[in-house]
């Protein structure tokens, strides 16, 4: 029994977990059980800080209490501390990482016309927006891939930028540019899965451990580790992502102050071997770099941007 949201995007990313785990286990049998969070009753149009965790909790506390044997996540909603029991089991083969940019008329982040109404619900890429456009109106959108599509279509938004991986998984037909990780750093775990299942389930554990990225786990770790560095501080607009090669693992991370004046930028290379101390090691450069004043007043700026 696996435990999931109700979304297309969440059905979809279960269904390909499925569909990989029967070419090793073919003689298995699944079945999915959709549980409502926190994130999918409170529908409010407002930006958002990304808060992790409040897409996932309900449905790890199933696999806790041993209503579902194992729970599949967008990996960007699972904090990077997970409840008591409980374990990140299985990582498989990330999605590109990227953000795209969808209009009705092919316009390009860089050619939309001024004052055009732009949809996200991401503070991180509100703020993203504003630092290459200052001319567009950036608005908090809701709902789901599908919907927020069709809202550009029935006329409430020109624009609305969305991650490149859901696209993907729902495999829909429309049409898109990329926007660079340069301008637009993901957010950390973008494009990845997170499956969750019980510590002392070996058994399922063993099963998961068969559809395993090893690349995709270590520019993980190190993104995580990060996020975990970031979190036991103020919460703030923040983008990460590390790219593994045969030698090396890089993490990239930008962070902004919530009115995107400024930025700070951080680039760290270490051995593959230890991708959790790349992570520390980039939070402390961001420490050194002065991290704290640039998160001051964010709760402030936060309610501003969402009285525009």
């Amino acid at each position: 029994m696996i435990g999931t949201r109700g979304s297309q995007l969440s059905l979809a990313q279960t269904n390909w977990v499925i569909s990989e785990l029967k070419k090793h286990n073919p003689e298995n049998e699944y079945e999915i059980k959709t549980i409502k969070t926190k994130g999918d009753i409170d529908v409010r149009p407002l930006f958002s800080l990304e808060q992790r965790g409040i897409f996932e909790k309900e449905i790890d506390r199933a696999v806790a209490e041993k209503e579902v044997d194992f729970a599949v996540h967008s990996l960007k909603d699972v904090p990077s501390e997970l409840a008591d029991g409980l374990v990140l089991s299985s990582i498989p083969k990330r999605e590109p990482i990227n953000d795209v940019f969808i209009t009705n008329d092919d316009s390009t982040l860089e050619t939309i016309k001024s004052g055009a109404v732009i949809g996200t619900s991401s503070l991180r890429r509100a703020v993203q927006i504003s630092r290459l456009r200052d001319d567009v109106i950036v608005k908090p959108i809701r709902g789901n891939v599908e919907s927020r599509i069709r809202k550009i279509k029935e006329g409430n938004y020109e624009g609305v930028v969305l991650a490149q991986a859901g696209i993907n998984r729902l495999r829909l037909d429309v049409k898109f540019s990329k926007l660079s990780v340069t301008d637009f750093p993901p957010s950390p775990g973008q494009g990845a899965l997170g499956i969750v299942c019980r510590a002392d389930d070996v058994e399922t554990i063993s099963m998961l451990k068969k559809i395993e990225n090893s690349e995709s786990r270590l520019e993980i770790e190190a993104e995580r580790a990060l996020s975990n560095f970031v979190e036991s501080g103020c919460r703030f607009p923040v983008g990460a992502f590390a790219h593994a090669n045969e030698q090396s693992l890089k993490l990239t991370v930008a962070a902004y102050s919530v009115d995107g004046k400024q930025a700070l930028i951080v680039e760290k290379t270490g051995n593959k071997t230890n991708p959790l101390e790349l992570g520390k090691l980039a939070g402390e450069e961001l420490q050194k770099k002065g991290i704290k004043e640039l998160a001051l007043n964010w709760r402030e700026k936060l309610d501003e941007w969402n009285k525009k």
